[in-house]
């Protein structure tokens, strides 16, 4: 078995560019996009397009769909540029180390959101004892057990692979399913 202090090292590389989650203040996101853009840094910010509908008018809108994050391809030369920009707050790391987002999500996120369809999670497609991953937070990238759905803004999650076993709260949007029901949990 993994030792699990191993499980997660940097994957930060000084010739490969690879993709990274940055946290970002609070609706920014457009703003530090266009400032990594003009550092020559390959940055992507997924933008879903809404329909709001007021008392007197209807107004399309485009807002992030992760709201606080953006995605950035780098390598380790532009690390401290990213950090640098104004209104970056971090790299989303899991165990002080950043982990890459593969290229193969980034690409499925990309045709998802240039689709142009309404991106919306739906809680009733897990059922208790499914593998799922969080996609979204801090915790991008765990994977785990559903083990209660409480309610549809509240799925209490059990992760296992990071040498202990802990339950957490999770909101299904941020879940996605990885496989079939596991353990025999009812």
């Amino acid at each position: 078995m993994m030792n699990p202090k191993n499980q997660y090292s940097n994957q930060l590389d000084q010739r490969e560019a690879r993709w990274f989650a940055v946290y970002t203040k609070y609706k920014r996101e457009k703003l530090i996009l266009q400032r990594l853009r003009e550092k020559d840094i390959h940055a992507y910010l997924p933008i879903q397009k809404l329909v709001r509908r007021y008392k007197r008018k209807v107004r399309e809108v485009e807002l992030p769909l992760i709201s606080c994050y953006i995605f950035t391809k780098i390598t380790t030369k532009d690390y401290v540029p990213v950090l640098e920009t104004e209104d970056v707050v971090s790299f989303v790391k899991f165990s002080r180390n950043l982990i890459a987002i593969p290229e193969a999500e980034m690409q499925l996120m990309q045709r998802i959101v240039d689709g142009g369809s309404e991106i919306e999670a739906d809680p009733s497609a897990y059922e208790v004892g499914d593998a799922v991953e969080i996609i979204g937070g801090n915790l991008t990238g765990i994977k785990g057990i559903l083990v209660e759905q409480q309610n549809k803004k509240n799925f209490l999650v059990e992760l296992d692979n990071i040498g202990y076993t802990l339950r957490m709260y999770v909101n299904p949007a941020l879940l996605r399913k990885t496989g079939k029901r596991l353990r025999g949990i009812q």
